[in-house]
C-alpha cells in the first residue's frame, strides 16, 4: 500500500529581475522584468554521494542516462605563461618594424637621387601644358602639396582608423571585429590584436580626439625623426602599450577588452614633450591658457600612475602609461641604441640589391 503526503504550497507575488551581460568591448546590460506567480518550491535534503551514486546506477540499468552537470561559467585565469607569446610577437614586431624602416630610408634616399632630373623635366612639361580651371583632381594636388611631410604621413593612419570605424558600424563584422581589433589577454586571438586595436575605436568621439592630437603633433615629430623612423616608432608603441596592458590586466585580475590608439599616440606626445620640454602647449577650448610641453607630460604620466593605482576603468591607463614611458626611453636612449645602429642592416640591404641586380644583368646577356 502505497502512503501518501499532503503538501501545501504558497503563492507569493514576486517580480523576477535578471540581468544578461554580453561580454565584449562594451558591457551592455539590459533588466527584463515580469509579474508571474511562481510556486515557492520546498527545499529536499540534498543527496550524499552513495545516494547520487545509486540513482545513476539504476538509470543505467534501464537504460537512461544521468543529468549531465550544469556548465561552470569560463573565469579567465590570471596566468602570466600566456603572456609569453605576446612577448615575443611584440619583441618581434618591434624589430621589424625598425628594420623595415630603415629599409624603407634607403630606398626612398636611392628613388629621391634617381627622379631628379624625373622630376625636373615633369616641371617642364607642366609648365607647357595648358592648366585646366576647375579640375578637382588639381584641387585635391594643390591642398596635398600644402600640407607638411608630418601631415602627409599621418593622413593614411587617419584613413586608416576612419576605415575600421566604418566596419564596426557593419553587423555581420561584430564577430571579427571583437575578435581581432579588441585586445584582451584573456582572449584566444592574442597577438595581432595588439597592433589592430591600435587602428580601432567605436566611438566617433575617441576617433575624433585621438585623430586631433596625432594630427597636431605630426608635424613636430616628423620633422624630430623622418617619417620612416615615425612610422617604425608608431607601430611598435602601439604593440608595445597594449603588452603592457596584458601585464597589467593579467596582474590584477581585471579582464576585458581595450581598442584605441590611445597608447601609440602618448609615444609621439611625450617623445615631443621630451625633446621639447619648453615648447607651449593650450588646449584646444581654452587657447588662452599655455603650459609648457614638460608639465603636460608630468601631469598627463601622473594622471595615469593614479589612475592604474586606484583601478580606475575609463581609459587603459596601463596603455597610456606604457605609451608614454616608451616614448620617454626611446628619446633619451632608444634612438641611439636602435636607429643610429642600422647601418649593418643598410649594408647587408645594398649588397643583396647589387648582387641581385648584377645575377639579373648577367642573365639578360
Amino acid at each position: 500500500m502505497m502512503a501518501l503526503r499532503a503538501s501545501v504550497f504558497r503563492w507569493v507575488s514576486e517580480d523576477i529581475s535578471s540581468k544578461h551581460y554580453l561580454t565584449n568591448r562594451f558591457t551592455l546590460q539590459t533588466q527584463q522584468r515580469s509579474g508571474f506567480r511562481k510556486v515557492a518550491k520546498r527545499e529536499e535534503p540534498k543527496k550524499g554521494v552513495a545516494e547520487e551514486a545509486e540513482q545513476n546506477e539504476i538509470l543505467h540499468k534501464k537504460g537512461v542516462a544521468p543529468a549531465p552537470d550544469p556548465p561552470t561559467p569560463h573565469v579567465p585565469t590570471r596566468s602570466f605563461g600566456r603572456l609569453v607569446k605576446p612577448l615575443v610577437f611584440t619583441i618581434g614586431f618591434t624589430g621589424c618594424s625598425f628594420g623595415g624602416a630603415a629599409i624603407w630610408q634607403y630606398e626612398s634616399l636611392k628613388s629621391r637621387v634617381q627622379g631628379y632630373f624625373n622630376d625636373v623635366k615633369a616641371d617642364w612639361l607642366e609648365k607647357k601644358r595648358p592648366q585646366k580651371q576647375g579640375d578637382l583632381g588639381k584641387q585635391v594636388s594643390k591642398w596635398w602639396n600644402s600640407l607638411s611631410d608630418g601631415q602627409k604621413t599621418v593622413t593614411g593612419i587617419i584613413a586608416a582608423n576612419a576605415l575600421v570605424f566604418c566596419c564596426w558600424r557593419v553587423p555581420s563584422l561584430q564577430r571579427t571585429m571583437l575578435k581581432y581589433f579588441t585586445s584582451d589577454p584573456s582572449s584566444k586571438a592574442l597577438c595581432w590584436p595588439m597592433l589592430l586595436s591600435t587602428f580601432s575605436h567605436y566611438s566617433l568621439f575617441h576617433m575624433a580626439a585621438n585623430m586631433y592630437v596625432l594630427w597636431s603633433f605630426s608635424s613636430s615629430i616628423v620633422n624630430l625623426m623622418g617619417k620612416e623612423q615615425f612610422m617604425a616608432l608608431y607601430l611598435s608603441a602601439g604593440v608595445i602599450s597594449t603588452f603592457v596592458s596584458y601585464v597589467s590586466k593579467t596582474a590584477m585580475g581585471r579582464f576585458g577588452p581595450s581598442l584605441g590608439a590611445s597608447g601609440a599616440i602618448m609615444t609621439v606626445l611625450a617623445a615631443v614633450c621630451t625633446k621639447m620640454p619648453e615648447a607651449k602647449l593650450a588646449i584646444i577650448f581654452l587657447p588662452m591658457y599655455t603650459f609648457t610641453a614638460g608639465n603636460a607630460l608630468k601631469a598627463i604620466v601622473a594622471l595615469d600612475t593614479t589612475g592604474l593605482i586606484l583601478g580606475w576603468r575609463f581609459f587603459d591607463h596601463a596603455a597610456h602609461l606604457g605609451g608614454a614611458l616608451f616614448g620617454i626611453w626611446y628619446i633619451i636612449y632608444g634612438h641611439e641604441l636602435v636607429w643610429k645602429n642600422r647601418e649593418p642592416l643598410v649594408k647587408l640591404w645594398h649588397d643583396f640589391r647589387t648582387r641581385g641586380r648584377g645575377a639579373g644583368g648577367n642573365g639578360s646577356k
